[in-house]
């Protein structure tokens, strides 16, 4: 590695000789956590737009690379991964996802597909379209982004995730096999989580076949559940500090199993929609701090764990 951690994009250099960058799209899915079928209100920290505040409105059309070039303007064709990200892209009928699916990966400008989705959302059928898809695509990049945030059932509960830690290892078992990169979201700094409880999180996850991982610091958003909360009693909450989502970060690093790619190290949120924290928003700042602490205390992703 060229890091102190296994970076997506060191990843990237590896596998296909070239950095990929993300296109974000909003493919006006729902999820089962608003739609009724196991609540309306979603999850607790989740903003209207389903997490696709910077996406790219889609439904199957025809994207030209002059639709997403002012993000990325340094690419070239096939230098992009469709990212399916608001809301959850494997809740709808299967022949919608198929055609959805298909649009990009026939697509000349995308090297391959994410997918983010949640464990409970993942039946036999999407498991069948994305073996189906696999063989049809064989030089095609397959990604599944599963939100897991947490594995501690108090937490869960609170966030309104939905689902028990026995369903994302039923998801887990059917995607093993599958040949597709799995990727993990996890949230930093949820309420009542101790710093002990975050990298319990991490160490049930390198018992696990996951590719790669994302992790999230906690964001309060206007308009949702829980920044509701926050400015009602903000006594009530610990917002984390920077110095002290350096250090998790770092020593998450550390206790990481060192073959489990780095997808995010903190995270986005539009500016006008935080209430805390503010210091996030630097995240050159961020960034070069973990990078700074990970040189100082001489840590390398996976030195705890490999220990």
């Amino acid at each position: 590695m060229d890091e102190r951690y296994y970076s997506f994009s060191y990843f990237c250099k590896k596998t296909f000789g070239r950095k990929l960058y993300r296109v974000a799209l909003d493919a006006h899915m729902t999820c089962p956590n608003r739609d009724g079928k196991i609540d309306t209100r979603g999850c607790i920290f989740c903003s209207k737009k389903g997490s696709g505040e910077f996406a790219i409105s889609f439904d199957g059309q025809q994207l030209e690379k002059s639709d997403f070039i002012y993000n990325h303007d340094d690419g070239k064709e096939g230098d992009y991964i469709a990212y399916f990200q608001a809301y959850t892209n494997t809740y709808a009928p299967i022949e919608r996802l198929r055609r959805l699916y298909t649009s990009v990966l026939d697509n000349p400008n995308f090297q391959g597909i994410s997918i983010a989705t949640r464990p409970d959302c993942m039946d036999d059928a999407v498991i069948a379209l994305l073996k189906e898809l696999k063989e049809k695509y064989p030089n095609k990049f397959f990604m599944v982004e599963l939100g897991l945030q947490t594995i501690h059932k108090d937490s869960s509960t609170y966030i309104r995730r939905g689902y028990e830690l026995e369903i994302f290892e039923e998801c887990m078992d059917k995607l093993k096999d599958l040949d597709i990169h799995v990727v993990v979201h996890v949230i930093l700094g949820l309420p009542n989580e101790s710093k002990e409880m975050m990298l319990e999180t991490i160490r049930y996850l390198n018992k696990q076949p996951i590719h790669g991982i994302k992790l999230q610091l906690l964001h309060y958003l206007k308009d949702t559940d829980l920044g509701d909360a926050y400015n009602q009693k903000k006594e009530e909450f610990h917002v984390l500090s920077f110095e002290e989502y350096i250090d998790i970060v770092v020593t998450c690093i550390q206790e990481l199993r060192s073959d489990i790619v780095i997808h995010r190290l903190s995270g986005d949120g539009k500016k006008d929609d935080v209430i805390a924290p503010q210091w996030a928003f630097d995240k050159k700042k961020v960034l070069n701090t973990i990078r700074h602490t990970l040189k100082e205390r001489d840590i390398v992703q996976g030195k705890a764990y490999e220990a």
